[in-house]
């Protein structure tokens, strides 16, 4: 039987460019190879092919104001002219937005941090009660008038105020930003009168994933006053609130009585929303079913019950079928995936794809699964979804078995044993120096990579010129003073990446690039099977490395927790499981690293707070398996190996006590945009292992100067003692380039004499 067909949604898109076009011309503008006016075109032609692939796979509600420069947050605090004092000479536009970001000179950049628990980071506002705002709405309509020149009529999203304040910072002495709703309310009234003058009938989507986040009270009462406003002030406007990443049941219910057209809910990570649909109270339910976080292909004949489920709750008139979030964090197409395993490829389903998925899914909905061509879509889907289930290459029995296997968990010795055993070994200074790991990832470095893949270099050549290259990366940090060295990964591509080449159970994309903050891009792995490792991979480079200096050299591994946040991971085990497998080869690797007299070892997990679910009854388990998951790996460390560990642009207030547990003796963190407020805190809480926080943001291209860095040094010992600090920046240098990390580290270096020497007079 024929039904109404559901109108088919997506909550947002990715705008970095199919082949990364974005990514280039902004950097080569910011290199001065281009003007910003080809930046300007690049942009306005990503956009038109964006709305128009959307257009072509049967999307009836697409997003303008989506797209970025930068990011979003960034974008609605130049949106509402809340420009930090220190960058308000800048004349340009253009260069003040970049500014914000990345800095300049003489103006450090604003705060970044992760969106909720994915890994895109964005740009903090920062707020205070006396800034001059004002509306600038050039960019919102402008890019609804540009859709509406190619044919399309977009939903304009916007980032809604509740999230734009409760992620945003004071920096005028209160703690409360969202004591700021009625500054901005009257901002957002005036944008959506300017935007009820675009067209008779138009949508906006308010992004407001703060209220999956265990809202308060307080939270609930401003959501709703904010959205009660709006709604009576523009009555024209089609005000659509979406949230996702989780459930957002207390939300639904504090918006019941609100003049809304539409919620837009996550019903993969948040299924718990089916139970709060009643009180929807008329509106129409945006249902996001389409995984918008994972590269899973969907499975038609689940969505199809789901939606059966839906239609005993919610009107199947006011049912309209979504992406569960943006597909801002999945890669754009399979198309260029030639490369990949037909049969694990068969598999997956990115952006683009999961534009095809919702418009058959609404196909076979509305016409049924005998109309012609739906019962063969509906066949292939569901034969596709058995085949992964059953695949052979899916289990590996020996994995499981070890697993099992493992008696000892953890690693012997408690941190004031091992601190003990091991400043005997190692001999440091006070404020020992030395860096998170990665050197400047060259163009020569990539060809080099690129050579040897396509079989235009032999492995032995390539072989003598990593080594060359860790030559340089040796000397120079031996010229420069560091205490610690480290042998700059010339040989990785990528921190995840490089471990998962060598995995069992991995897979790997060609063009499968997601946006991780600004131009900076990731290719994620695939995990799709057991895990497990053939041979030692960091072994050979490294122990090269520590031949050529007598100073320690630290082993650098990504941990387990990471390589799991930071990969599209199979969804038919518990997470925990995959987690555990990566967990054991990374305790292999330990070992051997060991063997090969490598004593200190940094075991990165930059990933770590990412991966913590949004809802406090779910966080306790999460937190339970990954500190197990750590223990494990670093559990074959002897007693005089130092283990070191990395975490990147997180608020770890929460979790010092989880952070106790994981035990690393040196904990190496991101402070140098966010301030002593977080060293405090650990001091304040009695953290006792070692602390390497990040004395300068890499980020940013500005060069630190030696004043610079010892006022931020002498800061760091005003909330830390001496003896427990070691100095470094905040995280890896593959991004920048050599003539900003040379003299950076230099300053870093010199910055640290100067504060022992007053240590010493002391």
């Amino acid at each position: 039987m024929t039904q109404k067909r559901l109108k088919t949604y997506v909550t947002g898109y990715p705008r970095i460019g199919e082949n990364r076009e974005l990514k280039k011309v902004t950097e080569a503008f910011w290199e001065g190879r281009e003007d910003f006016d080809t930046v300007t075109g690049i942009s306005k032609d990503l956009k038109a092919r964006h709305w128009q692939d959307q257009k072509a796979r049967g999307i009836d509600f697409i997003s303008s104001n989506d797209f970025s420069l930068y990011d979003s947050m960034l974008d609605m605090a130049v949106l509402f002219n809340a420009v930090p004092e220190r960058f308000r000479h800048i004349k340009e536009d253009h260069e003040r937005y970049f500014a914000m970001a990345r800095g300049t000179g003489n103006a450090v950049a604003m705060e970044m941090t992760k969106w909720f628990n994915t890994n895109y980071h964005y740009i903090v506002p920062e707020l205070s009660a006396n800034m001059d705002l004002e509306l600038h709405p050039h960019k919102v309509l402008g890019e609804f008038n540009e859709a509406a020149k190619i044919g399309i009529k977009t939903k304009i999203n916007l980032i809604g105020p509740v999230t734009f304040l409760a992620l945003s910072k004071r920096v005028d002495g209160s703690d409360d930003p969202l004591n700021l709703l009625p500054a901005f309310l009257p901002l957002y009234v005036s944008l959506l009168r300017s935007i009820s003058e675009l067209s008779d009938e138009v949508f906006v989507q308010f992004d407001e994933p703060i209220i999956v986040r265990d809202p308060d009270d307080r939270t609930l009462t401003c959501l709703k006053t904010a959205y009660e406003t709006l709604a009576r002030a523009v009555p024209g406007v089609r005000l659509i609130v979406t949230t996702y990443f989780d459930h957002a049941t207390e939300a639904i219910e504090a918006l019941r009585d609100v003049d809304l057209f539409a919620m837009g809910l996550d019903l993969v990570c948040g299924p718990e929303n089916l139970l709060a649909l009643s009180h929807l109270n008329g509106k129409k339910l945006i249902a996001g079913i389409v995984d918008g976080r994972n590269i899973w292909k969907n499975d038609y004949q689940r969505s199809l019950s789901t939606l059966q489920a839906l239609e005993h709750i919610v009107r199947p008139d006011d049912i309209m079928l979504s992406t569960s979030c943006s597909l801002l964090h999945v890669p754009y197409t399979l198309s260029h995936e030639t490369a990949l395993d037909p049969e694990i490829r068969s598999w997956m389903s990115f952006a683009r794809e999961k534009l095809t998925e919702l418009s058959d899914i609404s196909k076979i909905h509305s016409t049924g699964k005998g109309a012609p061509g739906n019962l063969e879509i509906l066949q292939t889907n569901q034969r596709i979804i058995r085949d992964r289930q059953c695949s052979l290459r899916i289990h590996d029995p020996a994995v499981r078995r070890r697993s099992r296997s493992i008696t000892q968990r953890v690693r012997q010795g408690s941190f004031a044993e091992r601190a003990t055993a091991q400043s005997t070994v190692f001999k440091l200074p006070p404020l020992p120096t030395t860096t998170i790991g990665s050197f400047p990832q060259t163009d020569s470095l990539r060809k080099l990579r690129q050579d040897l893949k396509r079989g235009a270099i032999t492995r032995d050549e390539y072989g003598l010129r990593i080594r060359n290259h860790i030559d340089s990366c040796i000397e120079f940090q031996e010229r420069i003073g560091l205490d610690v060295l480290v042998h700059g990964e010339p040989e990785r591509n990528d921190m995840v990446e490089y471990f998962g080449e060598q995995l069992s159970g991995f897979a790997f994309t060609r063009n499968g690039w997601v946006q991780s903050y600004g131009t900076r891009c990731v290719k994620p792995p695939v995990i799709y099977g057991d895990i497990s490792r053939r041979e030692p991979m960091t072994v050979d480079f490294i122990s090269y490395a520590r031949s050529r200096t007598r100073k320690p050299v630290k082993g650098i591994l990504t941990g387990p927790v990471t390589i799991l946040n930071w990969s599209f991971v199979r969804d038919d085990i518990e997470r925990s499981d995959v987690c555990e497998q990566i967990a054991l080869v990374i305790r292999d690797e330990i070992e051997d690293l060991q063997h090969a007299g490598i004593g200190i070892v940094q075991v990165d997990e930059a990933a770590f707070k990412e991966g913590y679910p949004l809802r406090k009854e779910k966080r306790d388990k999460y937190e339970r398996w990954a500190v197990k998951c750590f223990q494990l790996a670093v559990s074959s460390a002897r007693m005089t190996t130092q283990i070191h560990t990395h975490m990147c642009y997180s608020d770890f207030t929460d979790i010092i006590q989880t952070l106790e547990r994981m035990d690393a003796d040196v904990l190496a963190i991101e402070t140098s945009r966010s301030g002593n407020r977080l060293l405090k805190v650990f001091n304040d809480r009695g953290y006792s292992n070692n602390i390497g926080p990040g004395v300068y943001d890499i980020h940013s291209p500005r060069v630190p100067t030696v004043q610079e860095l010892t006022d931020k040094i002498r800061q760091l010992l005003l909330a830390l003692p001496a003896s427990r600090v070691w100095i470094n920046p905040d995280c890896g240098l593959k991004t920048r380039k050599w003539a900003e990390v040379s003299p950076s580290l230099r300053n870093m270096v010199t910055a640290t004499r100067a504060v022992r020497r007053e240590l010493a007079e002391r």
